[in-house]
């Protein structure tokens, strides 16, 4: 599946999962429930996927880890917050520098339109 495809699949997915719950409720809830809903799909993820922080040769276990990666291939990270901050991006563009990987979601669930709370990141490059 490519990028563009996937990242469509993904993103129908939170707007699936936002129109049945709402905003208000914790990254947690909608974690969980973004899962169910790509099992529905048949897209393959790993939930809570530990992020490997290697310093100057050594391999740190610091128990990073990303909310959801989608087909090995897209970093999701899920927030329930009042706004999106420029720690949160910088937050995915350093998990997909460090898994080595070229499109990020980040996904905002605590707005009334969830096309509102998606950021996508393509090559280090953030996209509203």
């Amino acid at each position: 599946m490519y990028l563009n495809e996937l990242s469509s699949k993904i993103i129908g997915s939170a707007i699936e999962v936002h129109r049945t719950l709402g905003p208000g409720l914790l990254e947690s809830a909608y974690e969980e429930s973004l899962c169910y809903e790509l099992d529905l799909r048949n897209i393959p993820y790993n939930r809570q996927f530990p992020v490997p922080v290697v310093y100057k040769g050594k391999h740190l276990d610091c128990g990073y880890r990303i909310d959801v990666l989608v087909g090995k291939k897209v970093v999701v990270e899920l927030k329930a917050c009042e706004a999106i901050q420029p720690i949160h991006r910088a937050q995915i563009l350093t998990y997909l520098k460090l898994m080595d990987l070229r499109l990020g979601l980040l996904l905002n669930f605590n707005v009334e339109l969830m096309k509102d709370g998606i950021t996508r990141v393509i090559n280090g490059q953030i996209d509203h």
